[in-house]
């Protein structure tokens, strides 16, 4: 086991679990190198723009348990002791909550996860200063299963708190089922019974839960029907926790507690910007049906709060067209990334970029439409049509239902100022 130094005394939970900790590893030797690994933080939001994008931060993180090894740990009464564990570890003598340490998180999980064999245990607290995680390997003797753990902060009423625990649409990744519900306390919790590969190459299957409470306190939980993310064999026909399982652990108080621990981003905005009576959020999905032309049947469309990113899927009666908008403000620093030379530049200064090509998304025969604009503000409004309803299903007709020069209209619409 690796050595911990400690510059205080160790608190009553602390000294328990180094105790613990101890005993459990004169059975085996510790990976070192396990020491200087990353954490991997799944950001499963909104899944969108951001959606079955992976949030990487990387520190050295506390190997609490060697690579070969395993650790058992008894049942207990997991709210209950959870609780009391976090509570003890993170006892203030100040106003400010005391940092919780790695080790603490991770016992705390075992707690609410239950009896097992827990492996590969990596672990980062909040005196770390970085975001707090736990990853493990857990064995409940039906095979093995990463589990993990993030905690963070998001704005209170932002975009981000919201679409953190609103549902992805279908058209964009695939699941088998999906519930957001609100606690009685006002957080929100979305349980996820999703996939690994949005493209379903492998069927590893990936779960998760994420909460967000009204102060803003933000807990991951994620699982997978695997001992790894990626590139492992499947174990197990299902993860070892049930949605309602995982629900309870993201909602224990426990995890708050330690978000409380964690240091406060002094750029970070306290308080979710207002908008001014000039400066009303629009929706892009709002905004983008009012711009369709006409003839075209809707079938399905994206969040109506979104100011950012906006989509509908449209049927001329010969086929399904997915339609994607993305409307970014302040992008003048990276336009000459984005426009090259040859970019047609509009009277008034704008610059379009058009392209046609094959999707992106492993669809077979489908093809993507686009036009690129950005005007002199540094607003840019870039539109895409498929030749399909979804990006990784095969094409459903030759070409999009729109034209190129019908996205090239909706795209430089003023609507979009």
């Amino acid at each position: 086991m690796p050595d911990t130094q400690h510059s205080e005394p160790l608190d009553p939970f602390e000294e328990r679990l180094a105790a613990g900790l101890h005993d459990a590893g004169n059975a085996f030797e510790t990976d070192r190198a396990a020491l200087a690994t990353a954490g991997a933080l799944k950001g499963r939001r909104s899944l969108l723009r951001r959606r079955n994008a992976a949030v990487m931060s990387g520190a050295a993180g506390i190997a609490l348990v060697g690579v070969g090894g395993a650790l058992l740990l008894p049942s207990g009464s997991p709210g209950t002791q959870a609780s009391r564990a976090t509570s003890t570890s993170a006892s203030a003598t100040s106003s400010a909550p005391a940092p919780v340490s790695g080790e603490a998180l991770f016992r705390v999980l075992t707690l609410l996860v239950g009896d097992g064999a827990y492996s590969k245990v990596e672990a980062r607290g909040t005196d770390e200063g970085l975001s707090p995680y736990v990853h493990v390997v857990f064995d409940d003797g039906k095979g093995k299963s990463a589990v993990e753990l993030s905690l963070g902060r998001v704005e209170p009423g932002s975009d981000e708190a919201r679409q953190t625990t609103t549902c992805p649409a279908k058209v964009f990744t695939h699941y088998d089922a999906c519930r957001t519900s609100r606690l009685a306390d006002g957080s929100v919790v979305m349980v996820l019974q999703g996939y690994e590969y949005p493209d379903r190459r492998v069927d590893t299957k990936l779960w998760s839960a994420e909460l967000v409470t009204p102060q803003g306190q933000h807990v991951g939980i994620s699982e997978w029907n695997a001992a790894a993310e990626k590139d492992a064999p499947i174990t197990r026909s299902q993860p070892p926790l049930s949605p309602a399982q995982l629900r309870k652990v993201a909602a224990d108080t426990a995890w708050r507690d330690a978000i409380d621990a964690m240091p406060v981003d002094p750029n970070s905005p306290v308080t979710p910007p207002s908008p001014s009576s000039t400066e009303a959020t629009v929706s892009v999905t709002s905004t983008l049906r009012t711009l369709l032309p006409k003839g075209l049947t809707l079938s399905e469309a994206g969040d109506t709060e979104d100011s950012e990113f906006g989509y509908v899927v449209v049927d001329d009666g010969k086929g399904r067209t997915l339609v994607q908008v993305n409307v970014q403000a302040d992008m003048s620093d990276v336009e000459g990334q984005l426009f090259g030379s040859d970019a047609e530049v509009l009277s008034d200064g704008t610059k379009v970029a058009e392209h046609q090509g094959p999707g992106e998304k492993g669809g077979s025969g489908v093809v993507m439409w686009t036009v690129d604009t950005i005007r002199t503000d540094g607003r840019r409004v870039v539109i895409s049509a498929f030749n399909s309803g979804a990006q990784d299903t095969t094409a459903t007709r030759k070409s999009p239902a729109l034209t190129m020069k019908q996205l090239r209209e909706i795209a430089l619409s003023p609507k979009w100022r």
